[in-house]
């Protein structure tokens, strides 16, 4: 974990870039903490290193492409290829078997919904590419995923500016209205399914 942490701080102080690389290995099955990457990014606008646009977009960039790298990874080699080699990167079993449960519980709708979600946005990627969902589509409900949770953390951490260490302490009140958000999801979809009975 000392390890880790040491990375999220190298990360850090490359700016932009840091922000870009910090958001690929997130989404590439290595756990570095987004609540503190996107924070920081907008901690960088509000200090005129970066702008909103180009913040959320090397965010945005960096998710995308590690959640690409991600499911190809798990696609060609299967869970057995990530079980193998993930202590090497900080994975463990449990959080492996989260991702994959959500997954199977909640189909497509999962890679969204599962990108707002601490513990399963870095790993929802495996079960994604196990499964061999279309390409398209996962690009898509990632990216549409990403989306709010980036934009969120990006622009509290500059609203903080100074105190943007502090967007922990609100990351609570988002988790909730993405729960809220799947109970309401759930519910339509259950109510469709009768529908179609």
């Amino acid at each position: 974990m000392h390890l880790l942490n040491g990375i999220t701080q190298a990360i850090l102080g490359l700016g932009v870039f840091g922000v870009l690389i910090g958001m690929f290995l997130e989404s590439a099955y290595i756990p570095v903490p987004s609540e503190i990457i996107l924070p920081y990014a907008g901690y960088l606008v509000f200090r005129h290193q970066a702008t909103l646009t180009s913040a959320m977009a090397a965010a945005l960039v960096g998710g995308l492409l590690g959640a690409i790298v991600s499911y190809w990874i798990a696609r060609w080699g299967g869970r057995a290829l990530v079980e193998r080699y993930g202590r090497y990167i900080f994975i463990r079993a449990h959080e492996l078997n989260r991702a994959e449960q959500w997954f199977m519980r909640h189909g497509d709708g999962a890679v969204f919904f599962g990108r707002l979600l601490p513990g399963i946005r870095t790993f929802i990627s495996l079960p994604a590419g196990v499964a061999e969902m279309p390409f398209g589509r996962f690009v898509v409900f990632t990216f549409l995923g990403a989306l709010p949770w980036t934009v969120v953390f990006v622009y509290v951490g500059y609203a903080l500016g100074q105190h943007w260490q502090n967007v922990t302490a609100l990351s609570h009140y988002f988790l909730a209205l993405v729960l809220l958000a799947i109970i309401v999801w759930a519910i339509w979809l259950r109510n469709r399914r009768k529908k179609r009975a």
